[in-house]
């Protein structure tokens, strides 16, 4: 599965590949239209729609997982939000004001959250993720955000298709698209945000592109990154401007001087070198890695990602995210919904 290196207008893949990592045998996505440049529009409160309750939400589709205090929230398609406070033995669905793809959610602490998806939307919550208001939405990109990340309850962005990239300062009261910050001149899809301890905030996305800050999103260098293929994810270690980026074909890469150096890290499977793409990650309290993805890949270093343990799940379903489940397992998150495993992603014992 290689990707080419797309310029300005040259034809885009149908989907946007973090996505179609996951849901592409499912046509779940509809093709993602280049669009004019436009103005940011404020999302109407007339009219407001909301996602279908249905007694199987945490069954379905869902790409993104995190904590909200000790509370546990996962994101996914048709507006499913869904949260549990028994460390995933049971979920309980969100009231969300939309049916769109949701992509990617993001906690500031145990109250204020927001989620990203189709539609250039952005959701907050102010009750742990129990119920949800529309603060933005772009009818007209016709394209998707992919992540968010909050440094505090006011000060944020949210990263999407077509080198999208939006700020607030208020909360997400107002957003402004900040995407001009960037040398992104072809436009590359933005796939993951993330803060890197002691260093600032890191972007990898579309054609192996990457973006740092260190001044917390105000100005931002592109460098030249080790891997031409797309990146879907980052994330910082434990340790001080250390970090792993990574993508398609079990590529991950682990740099420790905040992005200015790279070296590849080698996965080995039962049966060789992993090949399946990774999509999501996450920093255990005791400093552990487990990265997810493609065929039930879940992967784990407890040395700040200098080595990774392998783990691939018998039922080979897509995952998309991984949290911590608060009592040593994991919550994983993909195509077969939201459900807690061992630390290692085996199945629990009955």
């Amino acid at each position: 599965m290689n990707e080419p290196v797309m310029a300005v207008g040259r034809c885009r893949p149908p989907v946007l590949r973090r996505v179609a990592l996951l849901v592409s045998a499912l046509s779940l996505l509809g093709s993602a239209v280049l669009s004019a440049p436009v103005m940011a529009v404020a999302a109407s409160t007339a009219d407001v729609i909301y996602s279908v309750e249905s007694a199987k939400a945490s069954k379905t589709l869902m790409l993104d997982v995190v904590h909200a205090g000790k509370r546990l929230v996962a994101v996914g398609d048709r507006g499913h939000i869904v949260y549990s406070d028994d460390q995933g033995s049971s979920w309980t669905q969100a009231k969300v004001p939309t049916r769109q793809l949701l992509t990617a959610v993001f906690f500031v602490d145990d109250k204020h959250g927001w989620a990203v998806g189709h539609d250039a939307q952005i959701l907050a919550s102010e009750d742990g993720g129990t119920t949800w208001t529309k603060q933005f939405e772009d009818l007209a990109r016709e394209s998707p955000l992919l992540d968010v990340w909050f440094k505090d309850a006011n000060n944020g962005f949210a990263v999407g298709a077509y080198g999208a990239l939006f700020e607030t300062t208020d909360g997400g009261k107002h957003w402004e698209e900040v995407g001009d910050r960037l040398d992104n001149e072809d436009q590359f899809h933005l796939n993951a945000i993330a803060a890197v301890k002691d260093a600032g905030l890191f972007i990898v996305g579309e054609a192996g592109s990457m973006f740092r800050s260190s001044d917390w999103g105000q100005t931002w260098e592109k460098l030249q990154g080790p891997y031409e293929g797309s990146l879907f994810g980052v994330i910082g270690t434990a340790q001080p401007s250390t970090l792993l980026a990574y993508g398609l074909r079990g590529n991950l890469y682990r740099s420790t001087d905040f992005g200015g150096t790279w070296e590849q890290v080698e996965l080995k499977a039962t049966r060789g070198a992993l090949e399946f793409g990774l999509s999501g990650a996450t920093l255990l309290p005791d400093g552990s890695i487990v990265i997810v993805g493609n065929g039930g890949s879940v992967v784990r270093s407890t040395d700040d990602g200098v080595t990774f343990s392998v783990f691939n799940r018998p039922d080979r379903i897509s995952v998309a995210a991984v949290t911590a489940a608060g009592n040593g397992n994991l919550i994983l998150a993909g195509q077969g919904g939201v459900h807690a495993t061992t630390p290692t992603g085996a199945e629990l014992s009955k």
